[in-house]
């Protein structure tokens, strides 16, 4: 077994990404509709053109008035106006009410609004009459210009992904366009001749490739656009081939498999015969085998093969590497302290990320099975506890909890 005194630690394989990616920063822009923009990052500052709300309205259905018109409850005051919301009305006539519909704009002179729950229509000339049952508050349901955003700030800072809340925060501004960065370009393949593609059949020795699957739907996830490869044979001139077509339009290349030290695992050598390698050891569990390289322009990471090894390692070291390559922040969600209700007598020697839920007491339960080729944990799971290496946990301690969800979609 390695020494995990000799193996990278995973914050130092993390900085070492972090620079190398940092030079590969995309720095292409394009202009796109801010209605197809979900999942973009943005690639300048927007400001507001205009306050938000642009003009004083009522929050409420109701009658808009002067407070100082109605000393106490019960008080009628004839209705001057109808103000539905799209609509501009008049100035408010001393002693009368106007009313008013949600989003309308508020008269002039009118200072609060009484919602109609509180209000009684009654018949007469013109527009009628109407009770006020509550004694009104200078201000009350009323939205004030610009109280949720102010005119030249910035709403969305570059580097922003954009969120459907987003997207409906840059069209409260009235922005029809945003400018973003280009997609990270991908390209995927997978090596492993027992690997077979669901929907064929599965001959003896043989597994389907669920780590294509995994990987291209994080990708996506990412905002990256992929070029799938497929399996690469376990051949060296077939992986070599395999990394100048992928080089060729990519600014990433991902794998999954052949990044160890076997007969059969082809990676490394196939990267330093065509661009550069650093291949990494790193003291995590599960992963330990991290290959990042360059072939041509485009950067390469090596996954492990066994499909949680290649999920957790793309959340902690693909995931930063796209979000910097986009201009963003690297940083991964952080954590939170939460209650384990499970024991960990047997630590490993390695820093471990294990799959956990939360249980109905709001603790954390623990998976029973937490081998790298289990799959089933991963949807079971909420998310990991990120454990130093060597540390016992036992029922009732605080460990750092990083949901799934977080690191998925950041």
């Amino acid at each position: 077994m390695n020494d995990p005194r000799t193996l990278l630690s995973l914050d130092e394989a993390l900085a070492r990404l972090a620079a190398g990616a940092a030079r590969h920063t995309l720095l292409e822009a394009e202009t796109v509709s801010s209605f197809d923009a979900l999942g973009r990052v943005l690639a300048v500052d927007l400001d507001s053109p205009i306050d938000v709300p642009p003009a004083d309205n009522t929050a409420m259905d109701g009658y808009a008035l002067r407070a100082a018109d109605l000393a106490q409850a019960g008080g009628v005051l004839p209705v001057s106006q109808r103000i539905p919301a799209g609509h501009v009305g008049t100035a408010l006539q001393p002693g009368t009410a106007a009313r008013i519909f949600t989003g309308g704009l508020l008269p002039e002179g009118a200072d609060a609004v009484v919602m109609q729950e509180q209000c009684e229509a009654l018949a007469g000339e013109g527009l009628g009459q109407v009770r006020i049952d509550a004694v009104p508050q200078p201000g009350q349901w009323i939205r004030r210009r610009g109280e949720d955003v102010k005119r030249g700030t910035t709403v969305l800072a570059a580097g922003t992904r954009l969120t459907p809340q987003a997207l409906g925060l840059a069209a409260t501004i009235g922005a029809a366009t945003l400018v973003v960065w280009r997609r990270p370009r991908v390209a995927l393949f997978s090596t492993g001749d027992e690997l077979v593609l669901p929907g064929q059949p599965l001959p003896p020795g043989g597994i389907y490739n669920s780590n294509r699957h995994t990987l291209r739907a994080l990708l996506q996830a990412a905002g990256c656009e992929v070029q799938d490869l497929g399996i690469v044979p376990d051949r060296l001139d077939a992986t070599r081939a395999a990394l100048r077509q992928a080089a060729e339009a990519s600014d990433l290349i991902l794998t999954s498999g052949g990044v160890s030290v076997g007969e059969e695992d082809h990676l490394k050598p196939a990267v330093q015969a065509e661009g550069e390698l650093q291949s990494w050891q790193v003291a995590m569990k599960p992963g330990k085998p991290l290959a990042f390289g360059r072939v041509g322009k485009a950067l390469v990471m090596g996954l492990p093969g066994n499909p949680v090894s290649s999920f957790i390692t793309f959340l902690l070291a693909v995931a930063p590497v796209l979000r910097t390559l986009q201009g963003m922040d690297a940083a991964r969600p952080a954590p939170l302290l939460l209650r384990a209700d499970f024991d960990w007598p047997r630590p490993d020697r390695r820093r471990e990320f294990m799959r956990v839920r939360f249980n109905a007491e709001g603790g954390l339960a623990l998976f029973p099975n937490q081998s790298s080729g289990v799959l089933t944990s991963t949807v079971w799971a909420d998310g990991l506890v990120d454990n130093p290496a060597g540390q016992v946990v036992r029922r009732g301690d605080l460990v750092r909890f990083l949901s799934l969800d977080a690191l998925v979609w950041r």
